[in-house]
């Protein structure tokens, strides 16, 4: 039986034949006393049967992604492997996408429904206005919505009003993002009280940030952690090759791949690298073609050694440039399962990453961490030192992380665990007396 996660006031819920995987996985392990199985049926009085529950299918929407299949975006990997998966099960899934003024029928993707709804031209708004939408058409005829991100959670109720329950994936700290001004943080941090009320339920794919909604929520949803997926990409994957398109030379090459946003760290790592003062380039994938003032400010830094690629969305480049690079840089600091973090470890990177939970949650022993700019170049040093010997053993570690707490096959197992007790529970039946 799974840790799935619990209630800031204990209510549990079982979740029968749930196997291994990443689901209430912290670093320090199995968390015995960090969420605990929901309602263990050794509860109920001895002479109670519990019959098993009808494997019937669950019809399942998921909101809050571009669409699928992904070609950007967290969310939107996520629901086309989350989706796909239940889909081969046996349930009916449904995917909301974007689509332009003109209307688009319904699609079939790897046996999982593409239903488009249209996106205005609102700017910022607009992704509000596309969220409201789908929750709107997704208010009745399902067993379960599952709605990616906060932003709209006032619209949730839509289909809690039919009788439908809503889960909310609250993606980090959204509001302490620094891009947002003093206004969309005040509205997402508002939107983040209002999920607390409005969902069912509410997951986290890290346990510091369940555990941040538990003690800042106390009354709220309850708060479970599921934790987000990869794929491992071993050595022979990944094709050395493609590395000529940036005249790299495997191994000989630190690598970023980040937005250019303050809270990513990019800044502090390019100061390190430049203390760190070696011949190999810190090579930063991230679009800074915009106009703000750290991107500027970032472009400002760009030379030889520091070399700005923009963004890169083909999987097959992503793995060459991650598995062949000396050291992979993380400076992701608000909040989450960081997907960039977890393909790293999946490619067996040596990874160098910000000093917070999240990611020491996610990269355990198979990182090192720093806090300034200094630590960052001592940590470089290492990687050019003792690179060659080390690798292997750390590229194993990383791996290993991954394969054990990390599948989307196991993520899919926790998924529908919580979905069929969720969407099917189990009502305790007493034994009969002959």
């Amino acid at each position: 039986m799974h840790p799935l996660g619990r209630s800031p006031a204990g209510d549990r819920l079982a979740i029968p034949g749930c196997g291994h995987s990443a689901v209430g996985q912290g670093p320090g392990g199995a968390l015995a006393g960090r969420g605990g199985p929901l309602i263990p049926l050794a509860s109920h009085a001895p002479d109670a049967l519990v019959p098993e529950a009808p494997r019937t299918a669950l019809r399942i929407a998921l909101l809050g992604a571009r669409g699928i299949p992904a070609s950007y975006g967290g969310f939107e990997t996520f629901a086309e492997q989350l989706a796909t998966r239940l889909a081969a099960r046996g349930h009916e899934v449904t995917v909301y996408a974007e689509c332009g003024d003109q209307p688009v029928a319904d699609t079939v993707y790897q046996g999982v429904r593409v239903r488009s709804r249209r996106r205005p031209r609102w700017g910022a708004a607009s992704v509000l206005a596309y969220d409201s939408a789908c929750l709107w058409d997704a208010r009745r005829g399902y067993d379960l919505v599952y709605m990616l991100g906060y932003g709209a959670a006032w619209a949730c109720w839509w289909p809690r009003v039919f009788g439908v329950p809503v889960w909310i994936n609250v993606d980090g700290l959204e509001w302490a993002r620094s891009k947002w001004g003093w206004g969309a943080r005040t509205y997402l941090r508002c939107m983040e009280w209002v999920a607390s009320k409005v969902a069912t339920r509410l997951i986290a794919d890290a346990e510091a940030i369940a555990l941040r909604f538990r003690q800042t929520y106390p009354g709220g949803a309850p708060s479970s952690f599921i934790a987000y997926g990869a794929e491992l990409v071993q050595a022979d994957q990944a094709d050395p090759s493609l590395l000529a398109a940036w005249g790299l030379q495997a191994h000989r090459y630190m690598l970023v791949v980040a937005r250019p946003e303050p809270e990513n760290h990019i800044l502090e790592i390019v100061q390190g690298h430049v203390l760190h003062g070696g011949d190999w380039p810190l090579v930063v994938v991230g679009d800074v073609s915009g106009g703000t003032a750290y991107q500027q400010q970032l472009k400002a830094l760009a030379s030889d050694r520091v070399r700005f690629v923009g963004g890169i969305y083909d999987a097959a480049q992503l793995n060459s440039l991650r598995v062949h690079a000396a050291c992979y840089l993380h400076g992701h600091s608000v909040g989450g399962t960081n997907p960039s973090l977890l393909e790293a470890l999946a490619c067996g990177n040596w990874v160098v990453a910000h000093d917070n939970p999240y990611n020491r949650e996610v990269a355990r022993d198979a990182a090192e961490y720093f806090s300034t700019p200094q630590q960052l170049a001592q940590s470089l040093d290492r990687v050019v030192m003792e690179g060659t010997a080390l690798q292997p053993q750390r590229a194993r570690r990383a791996r290993d992380i991954v394969a054990k707490h990390y599948t989307w096959e196991g993520i899919t197992d926790a998924y529908e665990a919580l979905m069929r007790a969720q969407c099917q529970p189990r009502t305790p039946a007493r034994a009969t007396t002959p």
